[in-house]
This record gives structure tokens, C-alpha cells and sequence, in this order.
């Protein structure tokens, strides 16, 4: 069973009715303590399903109340009489009914959001880490080795911005959106500057297989990106771990950019067409499959601000996107193969 347990400090004067409201959730234990003279906690420990509903009330409380502070702590095990000797068929029965009340799984709005804040920011370990698989994956087209290009992307750290996109987009949050999208061109910057310099002092790559594959795109690419963004936002929901899924955004930005960069650096124009063409394709398919999903999952914001303006940038980021990848895929089924050597 997972659990999590939240903590809220309630001023003393709005104690009894916020109280009295908490206890109506569902919860597995219960506990208030006494921690001033001005202020009380309660402790609720809750399963994960029920984490956000009671996240939205407090968020509500917070916007009114001073003084009232919230706090989430995953708990790692819980021990009592009570789960002890839980018969395993009521435990199936509670899992069966949470799965039939959503359609897709996913830690709270509140996790996913503290997540995406953290994903979207430029520092240095996310610099370094750019210039590093940068340079690991320049060195694999130069040396045509497809182990050293997959060992870049494993490094890469792509998916986070990406995805922080998608989600700010949902949800009609326009800073967060403008700063995952200035972190997604940061880090695309950093692998073409990386790229040119290498295609520019050097004519080493330019006909390996690892680089003409990347300045080609076909309509299959447009597959590859939309499992992808899929995969990366569904991983995301359930707060896995993002180095594997990572590693297939990554397939779909990192090497195709690094053909880009090296085609300018080395003035080969025709083929920096064709990777600059897989570049976008692949952008614009993680986001539609990225868009979808988060939307599907029933992610909504509770505040009215919030909500007119995620009732109005869901629809039109799902929309913008799926225009976008409808035309490319329209040019390449025109153009049939894009192949530009």
C-alpha cells in the first residue's frame, strides 16, 4: 500500500473548522499535537490516491490563512496491528477501485509540479552535464561508434525541460512554460555550439553512418518521437526513474542536433536542412505525445486564475502541437524520403 503523510500547521484561531474538514478524507492514521501556543499540527497519513484532493482543500486554506503551513513526506514503510493483519483480499479490492477511478496512475499534481520546477531551471550541473554528452556524442560520429553515441545519451539530461513544457502547457502556467522553454533552447544551444566547433576544425564524421542517419528523416521519425515523449510522460507520472526513458528523448534531440551542428560547422548546408528538419520533427512529436498524456491524466489546477487559464492553454497547446506534427508529416509524405547527403 502506498502511503504519504502530510503535515499542517494550523493557527489556533481557524483550528476547529479546518480539523473538522481534514477528518472527513479518507485516511489511514490521524494525530494532533501541540507545537505553540499559536499554532497546531496534525499529521494525516493517507494513500497516495488521496494525496491530492486533500493538497487542493489545504492549498485553498493557505491562499486565506497566515501563518498555516503544509509539508509532504513520503513514507518509505507504516507497521500496525491493523495493516498487519489486513486481509489480502480487502488490499486488492482498494487497489482494483483506485485503478477504476483514474484513468492514469500519478503521484499529485503538487510532487509532479515541485518536479517540473526543478527540471526547469538553467545551473551549472545541468550545463556541464549538456557540454559533456555534447562532446561524447561528437566523438562517437566521428569515431562511427553507436556505443559511444548511446553512452552520450544516457548522460544527457534532455528529458526534464522537455517534459516541463508539456506540463506548465497544460497547465496554463505561462512563466513556467517561458523558463522550460529558454532551458530547452539553453541546452539545444550548448550541444550546436559544441558541434560546429567540432565540424568546423575537422572533416573527420561527416560521412559516418552515425551522422548521415541523422541528417534523413522519413515519417517513421515521427513514431519514434511520439513513443518517446509517451514514454518520458508516463514515467514522469509515476515518478520513475527518468535515465532510461531519458535515454529515448535523448535518441530523438541529442544526436540529431549534434548532426546539425557539425553540417553548419563544416558548411555542409543541404545536410544541416535535413537534420534541422529531424530536430523539429522529433521537438514537436515528444510534445504532442507529452501534451496528450498529461491531459488524459487528469491534471487541473484548483485556484479560478489558474483554472480559466488552463481551461484555455490545454486545448490550444494540444492543437498547436498536433498542426505543427500534421504538417511536417504532410511535407515528408510529399516529399516521400528526405535525404539530403
Amino acid at each position: 500500500m502506498n502511503l504519504q503523510l502530510i503535515e499542517v500547521y494550523i493557527p489556533d484561531h481557524h483550528f476547529d473548522s479546518i480539523h473538522d474538514k481534514l477528518k472527513e478524507y479518507d485516511h489511514q492514521s490521524f494525530w494532533v499535537s501541540s507545537e505553540s501556543e499559536e499554532r497546531t499540527l496534525v499529521r494525516i497519513l493517507v494513500k497516495t490516491s488521496g494525496v491530492e484532493e486533500i493538497l487542493d482543500y489545504l492549498e485553498e486554506v493557505s491562499n486565506v490563512v497566515e501563518g498555516f503551513e503544509t509539508m509532504l513526506i513520503p513514507v518509505q514503510t507504516y507497521l500496525s496491528k491493523d495493516t498487519l493483519h489486513k486481509e489480502s483480499k480487502e488490499a486488492k479490492e482498494d487497489e482494483e477501485s483506485e485503478k477504476e477511478q483514474a484513468l492514469l496512475l500519478r503521484a499529485s499534481r503538487h510532487e509532479l509540479l515541485n518536479y517540473v520546477e526543478k527540471n526547469s531551471q538553467i545551473n551549472m550541473n545541468y550545463s556541464l552535464m549538456i557540454i559533456l554528452s555534447a562532446i561524447v556524442a561528437t566523438v562517437g560520429f566521428l569515431k562511427d561508434s553507436e556505443a559511444v553515441v548511446i553512452g552520450a545519451m544516457v548522460i544527457a539530461p534532455m528529458i526534464g525541460p522537455v517534459i516541463a513544457i508539456a506540463f506548465s502547457s497544460i497547465l496554463g502556467d505561462y512563466k513556467l512554460l517561458w523558463k522550460s522553454v529558454v532551458t530547452s533552447i539553453y541546452g539545444v544551444a550548448i550541444v550546436l555550439i559544441v558541434s560546429v566547433l567540432f565540424g568546423y576544425f575537422t572533416d573527420m564524421g561527416m560521412g559516418t553512418d552515425q551522422y548521415l542517419d541523422r541528417t534523413k528523416v522519413t515519417i517513421v521519425d515521427i513514431f519514434l518521437g511520439v513513443a518517446s515523449g509517451a514514454a518520458g510522460a508516463l514515467a514522469f507520472l509515476n515518478r520513475l526513474s527518468g535515465n532510461l526513458v531519458g535515454v529515448m528523448v535523448a535518441v530523438a534531440l541529442l544526436p540529431p542536433s549534434v548532426a546539425l551542428g557539425m553540417s553548419f560547422g563544416n558548411g555542409s548546408y543541404m545536410n544541416a536542412y535535413g537534420a534541422f528538419l529531424l530536430v523539429v520533427v522529433n521537438i514537436m512529436s515528444i510534445l504532442l505525445a507529452a501534451v496528450t498524456i498529461f491531459s488524459i491524466s487528469g491534471i487541473r489546477p484548483v485556484r479560478w486564475e489558474a483554472v480559466k487559464r488552463a481551461n484555455v492553454s490545454r486545448p490550444l497547446s494540444i492543437v498547436f502541437v498536433f498542426v505543427i506534427v500534421a504538417a511536417l508529416a504532410l511535407v515528408l509524405l510529399l516529399g516521400k524520403d528526405i535525404n539530403l547527403r
